[in-house]
């Protein structure tokens, strides 16, 4: 270090003291936010409302003209859609947890069809964007089951006689996003029946490629051999191990720079089954933990039959690819 250098903020005892008025400048400039070292122009005086801590005068406050928030969210409706039947004081919290998670589904059904049309047109990058949106969407339900599994199982077991038959089985948005991952299955559109508008739009669903197949068809348009049987099954049916598919994605992952963007799918499609998987576990622990292994308010086993579902592979060739790598 040269005898000139002067290290800000240790004393330098060579330089000749200040001038008191020079100090006292410095000292004004920190208290009005300047550089703490004294160098530069002290920082603009913030708006006296600012100072105050307030900070909202200049805001609109009158709406009888233009739409406000709640106008905007249509809060009205939503806050006003929670209807408990029970007298007890926790179906609040099992009535809002549901509305929430079915909301987040529909933003999940939203992104997922988006970034489907996208792959259709071999679009990737935005397809990239909407998975990865759907992955923190199921990291979002995941955590929301550690605020119903503050409900104990004498207080589920005092509104449960209220709540009849129903039963998140049937929701038919999370149908919908089972059938578009590909875990397609045709009695799950018995329970809609009774509401034709929706039957209709799970059956389409049922009926339409999932987003897996719609991605292995853009592997055979990339030049891959993929079995012409894995191009022109019965969508309807679950989705199965197909060898020509995995040789595609084995392909892919050993030479991940010449199929960046195959890659780059592939592993988002990883991220995606992850999360679903975690919010499938978290559903059936949360599940174990109010009503044990009781049947379920629609019919089905309850934890026994969600265990079951923790078996289901989503996309297969994509998880055994990475044995055999």
């Amino acid at each position: 270090m040269t005898d000139h250098m002067h290290i800000p903020g240790v004393p330098d005892t060579d330089a000749a003291p200040a001038p008191a008025s020079s100090s006292a400048q410095n000292a004004s400039e920190q208290a009005r936010g300047g550089c703490p070292f004294g160098h530069g122009a002290a920082a603009p005086a913030a708006p006296a409302a600012a100072q105050t801590g307030e900070g909202w005068h200049d805001a609109q406050l009158d709406f009888s003209k233009s739409m406000s928030y709640g106008d905007y969210l249509s809060l009205d409706s939503v806050l006003n859609a929670q209807h408990p039947l029970s007298p007890d004081h926790n179906e609040m919290l099992f009535i809002v947890q549901h509305q929430t998670s079915e909301l987040w589904m529909k933003l999940a059904l939203y992104e997922l069809r988006a970034a489907l049309a996208c792959v259709h047109r071999d679009e990737l990058p935005p397809a990239f964007k909407q998975l990865a949106r759907v992955s923190r969407i199921l990291e979002q339900l995941v955590q929301a089951w550690s605020v119903l599994s503050t409900l104990t199982p004498s207080e589920y077991t005092a509104m449960r006689p209220y709540l009849g038959a129903s039963s998140g089985f049937q929701s038919y948005q999370y149908r919908q996003i089972e059938f578009l991952l590909g875990n397609k299955n045709a009695q799950m559109l018995k329970p809609h029946e009774h509401r034709p508008e929706v039957l209709a739009q799970v059956k389409a669903t049922l009926e339409a490629p999932s987003f897996y197949d719609e991605v292995i068809r853009l592997l055979a348009r990339r030049g891959f051999a993929i079995a012409p049987e894995r191009l022109a099954r019965d969508w309807t049916q679950p989705t199965l191990h197909d060898a020509s598919v995995e040789a595609a994605w084995l392909e892919v992952y050993r030479n991940p720079s010449q199929y960046w963007d195959l890659y780059e799918m592939a592993e988002e499609l990883v991220d995606l089954e992850d999360a679903f998987r975690q919010w499938r576990f978290r559903h059936v622990t949360t599940v174990e933990r109010i009503i044990g292994f009781k049947q379920g308010t629609g019919g089905t086993s309850g934890a026994p039959y969600l265990r079951k579902m923790l078996d289901v592979v989503l996309f297969p060739e994509l998880w055994h690819v990475r044995t055999v790598l």
